[in-house]
């Protein structure tokens, strides 16, 4: 481990919750589990919250993450929904501190993980499980997307940490909330890892 990153990634949700962590070897990233957790039949919110407290402490401990980044609440018109995905997120990196006290912890847009990934900011869900699979060499048939877009944070944080010009133009605050100058023309991040790794990309 003292020569790699290791990074999870958190989609926080009320109904599923999605994970993944990779590890980057020789600046390259490696799959290494992905999966989603199923918080649909808890009727109680405050069970649910337990439950995803205990789920990601038992992640943290079990993959030993040295960076976590978590997918931000989306600032849509439904505030109760909001303010249930921020419990859930707040919940998330709480059970990541009390697991891990040398693990970082970062923020991300949905909007820039969408376009770390795709390179658009309104991709669908199923043109990030794609990219995925291309990216990391993968054939992830996971049953909830919710999966793939944990991985997608994971990935999001790598590219975005793994580039000089990235950690020079936006700060911290401005980067997880996906608002720096850096998101709005495109990732050149990505577009790095296109170009080093042509034989990787593959679109259907």
């Amino acid at each position: 481990m003292s020569n790699t990153v290791r990074i999870m990634g958190i989609d926080p949700g009320t109904n599923y919750m999605g994970y993944g962590v990779i590890e980057i070897r020789d600046g390259k990233p490696e799959a290494l589990v992905m999966g989603e957790v199923d918080l649909h039949k808890i009727k109680d919110a405050h069970q649910k919250l337990r439950y995803i407290f205990e789920r990601v402490q038992s992640l943290t401990t079990e993959y030993r993450p040295t960076e976590v980044a978590f997918e931000s609440p989306f600032f849509g018109e439904n505030v109760q929904s909001m303010l249930k995905l921020g419990r859930a997120q707040g919940v998330a990196i709480a059970a990541v501190l009390s697991a891990s006290e040398s693990a970082t912890i970062a923020e991300y847009a949905p909007s820039r993980i969408k376009q770390a990934i795709t390179g658009r900011g309104l991709a669908s869900k199923e043109q990030v499980a794609v990219m995925i699979n291309s990216i990391l060499g993968t054939d992830y048939k996971p049953r909830k997307l919710d999966a793939t877009d944990g991985m997608a944070v994971a990935l999001c944080h790598w590219f975005t940490t793994s580039n000089v010009l990235t950690r020079a133009t936006a700060g911290e605050h401005r980067k997880g909330l996906g608002g720096d100058s850096k998101s709005r023309r495109g990732s050149s991040s990505w577009e790095t890892f296109a170009k080093s790794n042509p034989e990787r990309i593959k679109f259907k």
